[in-house]
């Protein structure tokens, strides 16, 4: 094959792939039961989208074309209460999360959190970013263990870091109060792989001792576009999703 003709069929596939977004649900909200998830449909008038997503739990990613859509979350197997009714424009090439964050019996109240997502593959690093979602933690930065600089700076909850690329390897990292400094959180061996995409989310709450960090992988290379970029040198190609 051409080197220009492969090159083709790889724009044809990243065009292709862009036709609908992708968006996903995380269930970060720590007293918050299992829900359901319903998409551009009242609950009691149809059927969820998503069912029984517990604590800590994601979705899969699922394409939707370009529209405005109405996001309702209602406990597992009921068609209330509803915590969250909200809408979000969604743009088919762009890849999303949408997290249920804050305290359904409390402050800050359970809201969503729309996160864009870049899971564009690096083949020879990990990249990796931090989501704070602890509802009474302040701000923190985090620390791969024994280093003097923080990865991540100042994340306040409610926010992502942002990304940062890392290589493949075994990391123990620490989150520690950005005011002051003292340790919230170990995370320890947590393994990222080359050609990897991971979100970190710090979950759980400070005063009753359940921090903890929650990886999800975001992205990997399938197997094809692997095999085909490491012959043609390219260092851009989007993701293709597992199944």
């Amino acid at each position: 094959m051409q080197v220009q003709q492969a090159i083709s069929i790889v724009a044809s596939l990243a065009l292709a792939a862009s036709a609908s977004a992708s968006v996903r649900v995380i269930h970060a909200s720590p007293d918050t039961p299992p829900v359901d998830v319903y998409v551009n449909t009242t609950p009691g008038a149809g059927a969820p989208n998503f069912t029984n997503l517990a604590f800590r739990q994601a979705t899969s990613y699922v394409p939707l074309p370009s529209a405005n859509y109405r996001f309702r979350v209602t406990p597992s197997g009921a068609t209330s209460p509803v915590p969250i009714d909200a809408t979000a424009a969604i743009d088919g090439a762009t890849d999303y999360t949408i997290a249920a964050i804050g305290l359904l019996s409390g402050t800050p109240a359970i809201s969503p959190l729309v996160l864009v997502d870049d899971n564009t593959i690096n083949p020879t690093q990990a990249r990796v970013r931090f989501v704070h979602a602890s509802p009474d933690a302040p701000a923190v930065d985090i620390f791969a263990a024994g280093l003097v600089t923080p990865v991540w700076d100042a994340v306040s909850f409610g926010t992502s870091g942002g990304y940062r690329t890392l290589n493949p390897g075994s990391y123990n990292l620490e989150v520690r109060l950005d005011a002051g400094g003292g340790l919230a959180l170990s995370i320890p061996n947590l393994v990222l792989d080359a050609g990897k995409v991971y979100t970190v989310f710090a979950v759980g709450l400070v005063g009753n001792g359940t921090l903890a960090a929650q990886p999800f992988v975001d992205a990997i290379p399938s197997p094809a576009a692997a095999g085909l970029l490491a012959g043609l040198g390219l260092m851009g190609l989007r993701r293709r999703r597992a199944s």
